[in-house]
């Protein structure tokens, strides 16, 4: 037992990293404001990986911690840490939970594998599409102080980048889950 969790916290770890990597170095910034920018990056779709391959909880984790850390070391986006920890590990709760249910890792026709992951890639990544402006708009304008209409307009511009980010990350997860799960899945605990 103790061996399964901490082969699960292992992978954790891995994916926070491989997410952080992601957010670091592959992401293209759009200033918005003075001190406010978002941005357009693969990094949900590395969230969206981690829960297939981890369970929800886990990969949720992987994606939360990763992308807070990058937050969290990134000037223009560590004012953002709270609110990426919170929706990153819901991505990876909405997109694990579907594929769960929908018993993702038991099947093996390929078709069927690739309808599964678009789904559940398209559940949690269009749950981030309406989260994400929705609330970042309430943590600006209400816990950081940003006035309404600036925090309307960052929200619209945030809205925009997510929608991009979501549709761009359900083709790259798709992809990569197909690549790499009959390598990688006998190597994960249950």
């Amino acid at each position: 037992m103790t061996n399964v969790k901490t082969r699960k916290l292992v992978y954790t770890a891995m994916f926070a990293v491989i997410n952080y990597v992601a957010f670091t170095y592959g992401k293209i910034t759009i200033p918005i404001t003075a001190g406010t920018s978002t941005a357009i990056h693969i990094a949900n779709a590395i969230v969206v990986i981690s829960s297939w391959f981890l369970g929800p909880i886990y990969g949720g984790l992987s994606g939360a911690i990763g992308l807070s850390i990058a937050d969290v070391l990134d000037p223009r986006y560590i004012v953002s840490a709270p609110k990426t920890f919170l929706l990153k590990f819901l991505i990876g709760l909405i997109s694990g939970t579907v594929a769960k249910n929908l018993h993702l890792k038991e099947k093996t026709d390929k078709k069927e594998i690739t309808l599964i992951c678009a789904f559940s890639a398209f559940c949690g990544l269009g749950f981030n599409v309406v989260a994400d402006p929705i609330v970042g708009y309430f943590y600006r304008n209400y816990l950081l102080g940003i006035p309404q209409d600036a925090a309307k307009i960052i929200a619209t511009w945030v809205a925009g980048t997510t929608a991009i980010n979501a549709v761009v990350c359900v083709f790259i997860s798709v992809i990569l889950y197909l690549a790499l799960y009959k390598s990688f899945l006998p190597r994960l605990p249950e």
